[in-house]
């Protein structure tokens, strides 16, 4: 087990662990990561395609035989006789070639880019919101350690406590001033003391092992520090500055993305059009020989005509998609919202309560002040 402490106001430094050691925030940062080469990889049809390629053949066929020996350039008269051309020798040709071919314009592969660069910025927004939520779970559990270390202080003051009324109550109970029941009373609190003692010392384990999980660590991480209160602005405040969440410009960034995935969907009605070419050398015996030697030099349009109506599915779809990001960025501001002001009546319910222990505090001294007195008089057996 690793112990490890974590000191600093409202856990700054614990905070600052876990945004650089947290899994789940690795693993975030690694999906943004493979976002950003989602944009290469869509910028990548875009740029020239370049291949080379080495191919050997060996056929009787008339056409295939009288066109490699067309391209090794050895091509005779003879060739030409009627029992060469309908029943040619076996004729190898080894082909090595050169091509490429390059966009010049395809608007499918323009959207694709901008898509991927969007989906790229709202990956990183979403990034961001998980780095505010584990800086805000690390706080919480940073609170919780030091929560459950004062519940294991308390739990321990109060099980010597309820040990030294154990142990008064046997005293007066064998010197014939006190009752047999006052000592179970006292046997009953005591065990009810040791298993809050219990219960805290296991709370307080689980809650260092928590903030050990959300830091990164193999074991159990120790807080101190001061629960200092944090100054809380006017509800209004946080309802607008909530409307610039990262993950709501996430949603926004996405609904925009689903927009222009109508238009990606469209492009498919359009032509591509590109340029391309080749080098050829052929050989009849020889690996990368080059007995011939020929180019090619083309340009091209391709026109998707007729697909059995998926462009017009996919377009359909991508409408519906739009329509739905729409309704759930909406949706999310509502939820945002609600969420903010549930914070905020927590908050001020957080207050009032402690206001009301401070109340439920000093009038149980007071008891046990009375109690105490009560009892030194002999006034109360217990």
């Amino acid at each position: 087990k690793v112990d490890n402490s974590m000191k600093g106001d409202c856990g700054k430094e614990a905070v600052e662990a876990a945004l650089r050691d947290n899994p789940e925030l690795k693993a975030a940062s690694a999906s943004v990561e493979a976002s950003g080469e989602d944009v290469g990889r869509a910028r990548s049809y875009l740029l020239p395609r370049l291949t080379f390629e080495e191919r050997f053949s060996r056929t009787t066929n008339p056409t295939y035989a009288f066109m490699s020996k067309l391209n090794q350039e050895r091509f005779a008269a003879s060739d030409f006789a009627v029992t060469s051309l309908n029943d040619p020798d076996e004729t190898a040709d080894f082909q090595t070639s050169v091509s490429f071919e390059q966009a010049v314009f395809s608007e499918k592969a323009r959207i694709g880019l901008k898509m991927a660069k969007e989906g790229l910025s709202a990956q990183r927004e979403w990034l961001k919101r998980k780095q505010e939520e584990a800086a805000l779970d690390t706080a919480k559990a940073f609170f919780n350690v030091i929560t459950a270390r004062e519940f294991v202080e308390a739990a321990g003051h109060g099980l010597e406590d309820a040990r030294e009324h154990e142990r008064l109550s046997e005293a007066r109970f064998k010197a014939d001033m006190g009752l047999y029941s006052d000592v179970l009373r006292a046997r009953t609190y005591s065990a009810t003391a040791e298993q809050r003692s219990i219960s805290a010392e296991k709370n307080l384990k689980l809650a260092k092992r928590g903030l050990g999980l959300l830091l990164g660590f193999d074991g159990n991480a120790d807080a101190q520090g001061d629960m200092t209160e944090i100054k809380v602005a006017p509800l209004e405040r946080y309802n607008a500055s909530a409307l610039e969440r990262s993950d709501l410009r996430a949603m926004r960034i996405m609904r925009e993305n689903a927009g222009t995935n109508v238009s990606l969907a469209r492009s498919e009605y359009l032509p591509m059009i590109g340029v391309g070419g080749a080098y050829y050398m052929n050989d009849h015996e020889t690996l990368f020989g080059a007995e011939g030697r020929s180019w090619q030099a083309a340009a091209f349009l391709r026109w998707n005509v007729f697909d059995g109506g998926l462009r017009e599915f996919e377009a359909s779809k991508a409408r519906l998609k739009a329509t739905e990001a729409e309704e759930r960025l909406n949706g999310m501001k509502k939820a945002v919202q609600f969420k903010v002001y549930e914070a905020y009546l927590a908050h001020d319910e957080a207050l009032n309560n402690a206001v009301l222990a401070e109340a439920a505090k000093k009038a149980a001294e007071e008891g046990a002040r009375l109690v105490r007195i009560r009892y030194e008089n002999s006034l109360s057996p217990f």
